[in-house]
């Protein structure tokens, strides 16, 4: 039998890639301090449990393709409450941000296309990609500069007569990296003056370290029908499993097409748009002390790298996460290795290969991208953990 092109193009994901041999890891005793994957321990705020316990319909309909009216309305306030408007109409509800990009993307990409993506990036953008038939064409960065990227020279090189779209993540997975508004103003000039899309997938826009205020390229009007929003209750609310996202432009045209994949898969689930509306009740004490958690912990994190000889990290602004070349041969070995040979008193320690966050080949063979979603006495020591693997690594 004959299978998809599309989909053998397909990667698996990194930050679970190396589950079998953490389960093989702990059936042999050992604890393991989980920072591949980005979830957050803080907790859900309440009003999304009390919103599926008091929820009294005697019969779980399908909710409109669009979503449900009250959370319309509640992502529409979010976004006034930013300064940026939009009508309800041009507001899709998505299950989780990821399905939201992976329509936007069927809207816009066909066979051979290509989208503009800075890297290191998340990894499931070439999932999202290759089963559009596009091509991720990597605009790229390095470490030792902090994975900058937001050079109009550096970006406009790599536009050609396939490119169709850029994409940004802001604040960065996997980098932290944050951009000014200048920046997201200079990227949203080249998408008009191109004639591209520019999405931005803003994921973690309420977790920035240094006091700013928060940012979206809904911002952007002078290119307003360039600009797609994603956006997820995911990370800002600790509410990964609701999964409950949203598409988000002033481009009738994108969003009519949008809606075709909207109706053909009927609807988000109910229960979790309910409980999804009620977190945008939540007041801004939440987010504020959230941030100053997550701080606490990049710092930690940064502070215990440093640390360690030959090592090259830079201080994240924003998101929960920091890439980091260690001064390993390669960190894929070197993670493989932490399960299934390295412990100090029964504990080892995980993170996210840096190689399959790269479009480049041969690119991330040494980084390293670390969540900081644990408790800062967990971050203490599964950052020395790490410090005794890498020297234990070398002397082997």
């Amino acid at each position: 039998m004959k299978f998809s092109s599309k989909a053998e193009k397909c990667q698996y994901s990194p930050m679970r890639k190396f589950h079998t041999y953490a389960v093989a890891a702990e059936e042999k005793g050992r604890s393991i301090y989980h920072l591949n994957i980005g979830q957050p321990d803080i907790e859900t705020p309440e009003a999304c449990f009390q919103a599926v316990r008091e929820f009294d319909n005697r019969v779980l309909e399908y909710a409109p393709s669009a979503g449900i009216p009250e959370l319309l309305k509640a992502v529409q306030g979010y976004y006034d409450k930013l300064g940026i408007h939009y009508d309800t109409d041009e507001i899709l509800i998505t299950t989780g941000g990821s399905e939201a990009l992976q329509i936007a993307l069927n809207c816009i990409l066909d066979d051979g296309d290509e989208i503009l993506i800075p890297e290191p990036f998340y990894p499931n953008y070439n999932t999202m990609v290759a089963t559009c038939g596009g091509v991720i064409r990597p605009i790229p960065t390095t470490p030792e500069e902090g994975y900058h990227f937001a050079d109009r020279a550096k970006i406009e090189a790599g536009i050609n007569e396939k490119t169709r779209a850029i994409l940004i993540t802001n604040p960065g997975n996997p980098t932290g990296t944050v951009l000014t508004p200048e920046e997201m103003h200079m990227l949203a000039d080249v998408a008009r003056e191109h004639d591209l899309f520019l999405i931005g997938d803003e994921a973690y826009r309420e977790f920035v370290y240094a006091g700013e205020p928060l940012q979206s390229f809904g911002s952007c009007t002078e290119a307003a029908e360039n600009i797609v929003v994603i956006d997820t209750v995911s990370k800002r609310f600790s509410a990964c499993g609701a999964r409950v996202g949203c598409l988000i432009s002033h481009n009738r045209e994108l969003l009519g097409l949008a809606m075709k994949y909207c109706q053909c898969r009927l609807a988000v689930a109910t229960l979790d748009q309910t409980a999804a509306a009620a977190l945008y009740s939540v007041e801004g004490d939440y987010f504020a002390a959230v941030r100053e958690e997550y701080k606490r912990r990049r710092d930690t994190v940064v502070r215990k790298l440093q640390e360690i000889p030959g090592v090259v990290c830079q201080c994240p602004k924003g998101a929960f996460y920091l890439m980091a070349a260690l001064p390993v041969d390669d960190a894929d070995k070197f993670q493989q290795w932490l399960l299934e040979e390295f412990e100090d008193h029964g504990e080892t320690v995980m993170f996210a290969p840096g190689e399959p966050f790269y479009a480049t080949p041969g690119k991330g063979k040494n980084e390293v991208r670390i969540a900081y979603v644990l408790q800062q006495e967990k971050l203490e020591r599964a950052m020395d953990l790490l410090a005794l693997g890498i020297r234990a690594y070398q002397n082997r």
